[in-house]
């Protein structure tokens, strides 16, 4: 395929993909049928929408897209041992991991209960010293004090754990791949088992939880009784899902859509302070979730307290929410100071190991194990491979992996576990986690390649950037961006159009923090658009758009309303750059 606008190679090295006569075929036949906007045709098109259910998408709607929850593998033991502990008053513990989703599971629960008029106790892990997921002392503990426990996005793998829980009943409602066997519980309720036959693999954790709920005040309703109002707790299942990376497909779209509308209302006291803290302006979208929220409440669990995230999500006093979103709002900047110091170190280590194997990997001593999960993420954003990152203490490594599309990182990493050279791992397709000594360090990330390359890691080149359609300036409106929400909302499995503006001036640029570039764009018409490109020096984009006198480039990237001191204007958040001095 011929490279669109002739870029072979940009300015991030790669090669630029556009629609193709089929797709533009398929564009205007959904524009005549449908009377849409041609780029919100376009974008139907990309996601496989025919016309005849344009309309439904654009409308998700949780009664049409909502699973039952009973479709789900235990779902029925789950809920009605759940009620039972609620009408008996027992004594509930939630066991919930330490990131977003588990914190915004546990808060779900929380909030549910607490408005039955229990008080559960929360228990979340420390990410050094206890790790991911039950553990056996912890487990102990909350068995001899409680009757009932509920562990949140963990828990599938963690047969010794729960079976230390004597005393106790335990149900488990989690997302993260099953292994062949689960463990002696009450109830495993989790898309991801192996045993499991729908098609409901994309849901996150707090989704999961969600259903369970639905499926309890369903129960209720049939006995007479009133449950606590769902609806109003989709800001949490929405802040999940996207933190989570879960594709927005399906009954995600749905959640998402729905919760943000909830999240505006601003009703929750701990989002309102952190959505404050975080300098939010402009009613919530998945971005704000995914890189305004979600990494400060992240950060608890990663250099911080494990448990205030979740306090943060199901607190109602005014002051507590302020105290927590403050604090989660400094540990996100040292979480920043961290992270940026491990990324040097990781990227050079790699560099040296060669970035051309099917998988690119570092490790060292000391290296902050709540970080090292981020740093994967960016080694592979860098290198288009499936990447692992390991912090080293006294002879153990615990590290994050994150994958590319198509290569299934989660079920090679359980697999390396079983054959011994890991101590433990797993997690999803696109992420996990594991434990290795650091004497099988290398033996395992070579068997760990092996498997990925046989998946398709590492044999590709440059990577492609799927652009959807050439835009000028003049036609970059907020009218645009408003059609274009429609098919919102956007993020993993779904992204946003992307829009190639060709052969632009670049004027006003400049540096703004450490390594972000803002500028102007336009036509050399008196058509002009502001920009800014996120980390733009920490690639060849921010010296080559800066440099004085610069060429006329081709520009890729998404487009999006900055509002600022109350005024709100069309901006292109770039993504790529190529000189267009050859192509015109």
């Amino acid at each position: 395929m011929s490279a669109f606008l002739n870029v072979e190679q940009s300015l991030t090295n790669r090669h630029w993909v556009g629609p193709g006569p089929e797709s533009d075929r398929l564009t205007e036949a959904m524009v005549q049928e449908t009377r849409l906007p041609h780029p919100l045709a376009r974008i139907l098109v990309a996601r496989g929408v025919p016309p005849m259910e344009a309309a439904s998408f654009l409308e998700p709607t949780l009664r049409d897209l909502l699973p039952d929850p009973r479709e789900m593998l235990d779902m029925e033991k789950a809920s009605a041992r759940f009620l039972a502990a609620v009408k008996a008053r027992e004594r509930i513990a939630i066991f919930a991991d330490y990131d977003v989703d588990g914190g915004s599971s546990a808060a779900l629960l929380l909030v549910w209960l607490r408005q039955m008029g229990l008080d559960p106790t929360l228990y979340i892990p420390d990410r050094i010293d206890e790790g991911y997921g039950p553990n056996v002392p912890a487990m102990e503990t909350l068995a001899r004090d409680h009757d009932l426990i509920i562990c949140v996005d963990c828990g599938t793998l963690s047969h010794e754990p729960v079976a230390a829980a004597k005393g106790a009943d335990v149900i488990i409602l989690d997302h993260h791949l099953g292994g062949e066997t689960l463990p002696d519980c009450v109830a495993c309720v989790n898309p991801n088992r192996q045993d499991e036959t729908k098609d409901l693999a994309h849901l996150c954790a707090a989704s999961v939880v969600f259903l369970m709920l639905v499926d309890v005040n369903r129960l209720m309703r049939g006995e007479g009784l009133k449950g606590p109002d769902l609806i109003a707790m989709l800001d949490l299942v929405a802040l999940a899902t996207v933190a989570d990376v879960a594709p927005l497909i399906g009954c995600n779209r749905a959640l998402v859509r729905q919760g943000l509308k909830v999240m505006g209302r601003r009703d929750r006291v701990g989002l309102r302070a952190l959505a404050d803290v975080s300098r939010m302006d402009q009613a919530p979208n998945a971005y704000h979730l995914g890189f305004l929220l979600g990494p400060r409440l992240n950060a608890g669990g990663r250099i911080g307290a494990a448990d205030l995230g979740a306090r943060l999500l199901s607190t109602t006093d005014e002051a507590e929410a302020q105290a927590l979103a403050d604090r989660l709002d400094q540990l996100n900047t040292d979480r920043r100071d961290i992270e940026n110091r491990v990324r040097e170190a990781a990227l050079k280590q790699a560099e040296d190991r060669g970035l051309d194997a099917p998988l690119v990997w570092a490790a060292g001593e000391g290296w902050h194990p709540g970080v090292v999960g981020i740093v994967a993420a960016r080694l592979k954003e860098a290198t288009n491979r499936p990447a692992v990152v390991i912090g080293l203490d006294k002879g153990i490594g615990k590290g994050s992996a994150r994958s590319i599309n198509g290569v299934d990182l989660g079920a090679s990493i359980q697999r390396v576990a079983a054959e011994g050279l890991l101590l433990k791992g797993g997690g999803h397709k696109m992420a996990a986690g594991l434990t290795v000594e650091e004497g099988k360090l290398e033996a395992a990330m070579e068997r760990l390649a092996e498997l990925l390359a046989k998946q398709g890691a590492g044999a590709g080149g440059p990577r492609d950037l799927r652009i959807d359609t050439l835009l000028m300036p003049g036609a970059a409106t907020t009218d645009l961006i408003e059609q274009i929400e429609q098919a919102g909302p956007f993020g993993q499995g779904a992204p946003a159009p992307r829009f190639a503006f060709p052969a632009m001036e670049i004027t006003g640029a400049r540096q703004v923090g450490e390594s972000h570039l803002r500028f102007s764009f336009g036509d050399g018409l008196g058509q002009k658009r502001d920009a800014i490109a996120f980390g733009a020096f920490d690639s060849a984009i921010g010296p080559a758009l800066a440099k004085p006198g610069a060429t006329r480039f081709h520009l890729a990237g998404r487009l999006e309303i900055n509002t600022w001191g109350g005024r709100s204007k069309v901006q292109l958040r770039l993504e790529d750059a190529a000189p267009a001095i050859e192509t015109l």
